[in-house]
């Protein structure tokens, strides 16, 4: 007797959404017990979360002082008709326009951008797809620097059928991409028989927080010319940066640095949800110097057009080019001050994180905490300890596929001053309760070797490792975090 026939596709019956990672199994811890200052103290604080909520307030003043920006105003209404009946999906002249004007600004106007190259997108979600399906076929590949954003795996590969293959970075030079190491995956690549047709990077990056040099931007500009490859370079943090050195962006490599880089392989994914806090804007830009995948990607974004009413307020509020200018300044101001903050927080008891100068998040190094060999299983040990008992949602360096177990990104841009602060004496006191044990552990272990038997110290040995677990300590019923939990 023939099988049942299945009733759905492939795509709706398998898992290729990504979404079982741990990178998305903190967020439903949070969503389960979300942290709330007034109503729930111990429930899980949202550090998983790249938004930036510290500049809201700056763009909600300048709505009220401006509400002509909206159709759904008395000063607005006249524009109601034309608004609420466009649908071209070129999208408004005066926001691509204004959008032009303003990705000019965020970087400096070191580069210029032409309106009529500007595509929109639902999100960078929705723009880094669409470079997908433009620029490569299924089973082919790009290559992505690690440690990388967990959404990729779903943002290019999910419904294109692409794969992303990693170039290998490491701690030892703070994570920079080099020549070597792109030459290396490069060739792995082609030797296995895989089709590469891209370079992808983000830059500023996420989880690292640091911006991509000038060199290392023509070195992969003049990579992508020599082996007929793409180079896609998603700058949706261009405006989160908030210290030296600035950033350089590869629009502004390929005009005064590389001008002999073919141009048809250069492509930018942007989008307003990091620098400005919006991501339910549902705004993504996809800015290509190739006429066909310009033309291919505004056909496309017809599955994913931002809507005509936020079109219209955003061509106001990004034309406004004193204010935009106010804004970047007030916000890597605030970003600085937040990041200095977290950071401080965290050397007090000895947690170091990777410097930066951008992003919404930082880079933590927790390898000294690792339970035993230094191995991906021991990272997610710690880190459900922290979601389940720190009750922080931080997320694991093994999710943006980093080979070096220990490390974590840790956003706090979404969060009020009074909220990061709770969250830094979660950390601090799960560090020290942690240090204490084993502190305590050693000084047995000490005193083993010079009054037990060989077999009583192995026994002390043993119970050495079960003392220095994270786990250990907090399941301690004399751990602090049980006290400070009742």
């Amino acid at each position: 007797m023939a099988g049942k026939p299945e009733l759905l596709s492939r795509m709706a019956a398998g898992d290729g959404h990504g979404e079982n990672s741990s990178y998305f199994d903190g967020w439903k811890a949070y969503d389960e017990n979300p942290f709330d200052l007034h109503h729930n103290r111990g429930g899980v604080i949202q550090m998983g979360l790249a938004e930036n909520q510290l500049s809201l307030d700056l763009i909600e003043e300048w709505s009220k002082a401006h509400p002509e920006a909206s159709i759904c105003t008395a000063e607005g209404a006249s524009q109601f008709k034309r608004i609420a009946n466009f649908q071209d999906y070129h999208g408004l002249p005066e926001f691509r326009q204004a959008m032009a004007q303003f990705m000019g600004q965020v970087r400096g106007w070191k580069a210029t951008f032409d309106p009529d190259r500007v595509v929109m997108s639902g999100g960078a979600t929705g723009a880094q797809e669409t470079l997908a399906f433009c620029l490569a076929n299924p089973g082919e590949a790009f290559l992505v620097p690690t440690p990388y954003y967990p959404g990729f795996d779903r943002d290019c590969c999910w419904r294109s059928g692409i794969k992303l293959l990693p170039i290998e970075c490491h701690s030892s030079n703070d994570f920079r991409l080099t020549k070597e190491a792109l030459v290396t995956a490069y060739e792995s690549a082609r030797s296995s028989g895989t089709v590469v047709k891209g370079v992808l990077i983000t830059n500023p990056s996420n989880p690292l927080g640091t911006t991509t040099d000038r060199a290392t931007l023509a070195m992969l500009a003049t990579f992508a010319t020599e082996h007929r490859v793409h180079l896609i370079c998603d700058e949706i943090y261009a405006g989160s940066v908030f210290a030296k050195p600035e950033f350089v962006s590869i629009a502004e490599v390929v005009e005064r640095d590389v001008p002999g880089a073919d141009r048809d392989l250069i492509h930018i994914a942007y989008s307003l949800s990091k620098d400005f806090g919006l991501p339910g804007f549902r705004v993504g830009i996809v800015y290509s110097f190739n006429d066909a995948v310009v033309a291919c990607a505004r056909k496309m974004s017809s599955f994913g057009l931002v809507s005509s009413q936020t079109q219209h307020f955003l061509a106001k509020m990004l034309g406004d080019e004193a204010f935009m200018a106010m804004f970047l300044r007030e916000s890597a101001a605030r970003l600085a001050a937040r990041n200095e903050r977290f950071t401080a927080g965290l050397r007090e008891v000895g947690i170091g994180c990777l410097r930066s100068n951008a992003g919404l998040f930082s880079w933590m190094d927790l390898r000294g905490m690792l339970r035993g060999e230094k191995t991906a299983e021991a990272e997610l040990e710690l880190w459900r300890v922290i979601v389940r008992n720190v009750k922080l949602n931080v997320s694991p360096g093994t999710s943006f596929h980093c080979r070096e177990p220990g490390w974590f990104r840790v956003c706090h841009a979404n969060m009020d001053d009074e909220t990061m602060e709770v969250a830094l004496d979660r950390i601090r006191l799960f560090v020290r309760q942690h240090q204490h044990q084993k502190a305590k552990a050693q000084r047995w272990a000490a005193k083993g070797h010079l009054h037990l038997s060989l077999q009583r110290h192995a026994g002390i040995a043993s119970q050495y490792h079960a003392l220095s677990s994270p786990m250990a300590a907090l399941l301690s019923p004399r751990s602090p975090l049980v006290h400070a939990a009742s």
